[in-house]
């Protein structure tokens, strides 16, 4: 248990020293986040708070704690000291006081949008699933895997967020470094055309390109070797081409109707009908690369962009320029169908998708059910955010 202290505490000094505490609110008026308000509520008024298993919660919220600092936008929400704070707390407290700790250490506010045309504020916002894919693969190109899954180019550069290059678009968030300086990389299109050349390192060979834009879709997945081993295959940067939906395309295309849409019935689509599927998922300009690593737990997923290995049903995405990672929130509502009136969750990853104060993507586990489930989840729900409190005390 010192050990995980320790480590803690270090965390929470980093997160102090490398993070820009980001404002919530102007110094008069109502708190804002984006364009949402933060409505004050009083967490225990909250049907169902902090869940029937916040020491669940609690471990997820100390193991964010306790990854090593990344870099964030300097917009996000809340005080970097205060969740820091809050951070060196959870170390020392007990799974039964789980529900005591988030009770007392944390502000609740209801995201609020304004309404459109000054009508009423609504209080819902959207969430959706993900779910990290198993695939099969192999090591070596055969019969049967014929599509690489790319190892990071050494000529990308990533920007951070609010970075950019001279003579780039500003929208672009990945450049090609070349002797003359930065330029775009290339798209989907282009790089499967052979447009990096000796850069485009296989890592693992996947069935077929449906496989290997799923993997991109999800970010990470396990892949299954014909010895029976799995590897992990980690998300290692993009090109920073703008994503686009083929789900979204494949429907505004007349092929599949929205209705009952979900990501098997969309891939098999895809598989099925070759010749179509190709000019469709080149549509989406944006390439993911990836490395290898060993599967450490299977009970956890890959790590988020927290740097953290994500908890099924614990872990949330959110939209990383506006809230830090390590943010509790509590979802109200029932989630999937369950009975449940809410959840208690941790923000540790994000996604191209996920924009906007009341917009998560909650991580849903690995294999072929959690997929199932991830494609299912498309629900109204509130969010309501956990703050730190200042200097937060036991």
């Amino acid at each position: 248990m010192t050990g995980f202290i320790n480590r803690a505490s270090f965390a929470a000094l980093a997160l102090v020293a490398g993070c820009l505490p980001g404002p919530v609110a102007l110094a008069t008026g109502p708190l804002r986040v984006g364009e949402a308000i933060l409505e004050p509520v009083d967490p225990t008024a909250l049907p169902g708070f902090p869940g029937s298993d916040p020491a669940a919660s609690l471990e997820v919220f100390r193991r964010t704690c306790a990854a090593p600092p990344v870099e964030i936008a300097a917009t996000v929400a809340g005080s970097a000291e205060d969740l820091a704070a809050a951070c060196t707390l959870a170390a020392s407290v007990k799974p039964e006081e789980a529900r005591a700790f988030f009770t007392r250490n944390f502000d609740a506010y209801r995201i609020v949008r304004a309404g459109e045309a000054g009508g009423p504020s609504r209080r819902t916002g959207f969430l959706t699933g993900y779910f990290e894919p198993e695939l099969t693969g192999a090591l070596a190109a055969g019969p049967g895997f014929t599509t690489p899954a790319l190892a990071r180019p050494d000529d990308l550069v990533s920007l951070a967020p609010g970075e950019t290059k001279p003579g780039l678009d500003p929208t672009l968030r990945a450049a090609r470094a070349t002797p003359g300086g930065f330029e775009p990389y290339p798209d989907r299109a282009s790089i499967e055309d052979g447009a990096i050349g000796e850069r485009a390192r296989p890592l693992v060979y996947l069935r077929d390109p449906v496989d290997l834009f799923v993997l991109q879709v999800q970010g990470s997945g396990r892949v299954r070797l014909p010895d029976g081993r799995a590897v992990r295959v980690l998300y290692d940067g993009r090109n920073g081409r703008p994503y686009t939906s083929v789900a979204k395309r494949i429907v505004q295309a007349g092929h599949l109707p929205l209705e009952g849409l979900t990501l098997a019935r969309w891939t098999g689509w895809l598989r099925d009908n070759p010749a179509l599927a190709k000019p469709l998922m080149r549509a989406n300009a944006s390439y993911i690369f990836f490395r290898l690593a060993e599967v450490e737990d299977p009970r956890l997923g890959p790590p988020g962009a927290a740097g953290v290995p994500l908890t099924p049903g614990r872990s949330l995405a959110v939209d990383s320029t506006l809230w830090r990672y390590g943010t509790p929130f509590w979802l109200e509502g029932r989630i999937a169908g369950e009975d449940a009136p809410g959840r208690l969750v941790v923000a540790a990853d994000t996604g191209s998708a996920i924009v906007g104060p009341a917009r998560g993507d909650l991580y849903l586990g690995t294999g072929e059910a959690a997929g199932i489930a991830a494609g299912n989840l498309r629900d109204a729900v509130g969010f309501v955010v956990l703050l730190p409190k200042p200097r937060a005390v036991p």
